[in-house]
């Protein structure tokens, strides 16, 4: 069993802000394989047959900064190993358009990680982080990852959760170096 946790806000006003990109790809899996959501864990959840494995997708409901709890109920409720959980976050470190995958590592500052990391108690966890850049000078990086992505970013949103998809996928079947190979750009 494999899971994909894409880490985002609920509610209608957070949809298509840049702090949800996990989400996106998480709803993006869904709708590609036809799962669909239902409340579990406080959050929701969906299921199927993904690449020969069995795939649970999660979305946190309980705001960016708990989903750790979220996380914690799926996860010890499934009894799932940490190399086959994976988590879908926004990076502002990273630009629009670039994604990493990675196995382990810090928090960096990311709310909805930290929260996770604390109660898991570790920081070895895979996690897909989707680039979203570095907010403009005069913005508050929380007033940012709250907006939306802007009309002219919108072609490279698409393609880069076309891009996160692939990688999904190989992370699935256990490929995360040829992942991390073909599409860390």
């Amino acid at each position: 069993m494999k899971v994909i946790v894409g880490l985002g806000n609920p509610g209608s006003q957070y949809a298509e802000t840049r702090h949800n990109i996990g989400f996106l790809l998480v709803d993006l899996l869904a709708e590609v394989h036809k799962l669909q959501f239902r409340t579990k864990f406080q959050g929701l959840l969906a299921e199927g047959q993904v690449e020969g494995e069995r795939l649970l997708l999660l979305k946190p409901q309980t705001f960016m900064n708990l989903s750790g709890r979220s996380v914690s109920e799926l996860i010890n409720f499934y009894k799932v190993a940490r190399e086959d959980l994976l988590i879908v976050q926004d990076d502002m470190d990273l630009p629009l358009g670039k994604i990493r995958l990675r196995d382990q590592g810090s928090a960096g500052g990311h709310n909805g990680i930290k929260s996770i990391q604390i109660e898991s108690q570790s920081e070895k966890l895979w996690r897909l982080k989707l680039g979203i850049g570095r907010p403009p000078k005069e913005w508050d990086p929380a007033r940012y990852v709250l907006s939306p992505f802007a009309e002219d970013e919108l072609g490279l949103l698409d393609e880069v959760l076309g891009r996160a998809e692939k990688a999904a996928y190989l992370w699935i079947k256990g490929e995360s170096e040829r992942a991390m190979n073909l599409y860390h750009r």
